[in-house]
């Protein structure tokens, strides 16, 4: 088991973190590339495959689930689900073969739920924000 299946209960198809770069109580940092292979690619859209906003959202929830994992403060055994997604905006189009960089900021972490501020970045670009809470069970 790699460290990342470690930190994370999700499962190919649907494991959108391939690394975590940084993480401590100001700023988790993690890394995803998202290759022609990926499942959605095939019906989004074959002509001209474009990452699927809801998936960058997806990539930046986990991204910062292993992270607070990878810190101790989620229980191993715990699951967290998305409840709420605000502030989303989509600033550019994400391809295959792009590296997703995801930078979290925690807003508030306490044993039953999280809210958490994330940047995805394609090299310098910004690529997508969003804030969003989970609930955790």
């Amino acid at each position: 088991m790699n460290e990342i299946e470690s930190l994370l209960p999700h499962r190919e198809p649907f494991l959108f973190v391939d690394e975590i770069v940084e993480a401590d109580n100001e700023k988790i940092v993690a890394k995803r590339v998202f290759t022609e292979k990926d499942f959605f690619f095939k019906g989004h859209f074959p002509e001209y495959p474009v990452v699927p906003g809801v998936i960058l959202i997806e990539t930046m929830a986990q991204s910062g689930g292993a992270g607070l994992r990878k810190l101790g403060v989620l229980g191993g055994d715990a699951l967290f689900f998305l409840a709420t997604v605000d502030k989303v905006k989509f600033r550019r189009q994400v391809r295959p073969g792009d590296e997703v960089r995801s930078e979290i900021v925690n807003l508030r972490v306490s044993p039953r739920m999280v809210k958490q501020a994330g940047k995805a970045y394609v090299g310098d670009e910004l690529a997508a924000e969003a804030e969003w809470m989970c609930v955790i069970g």
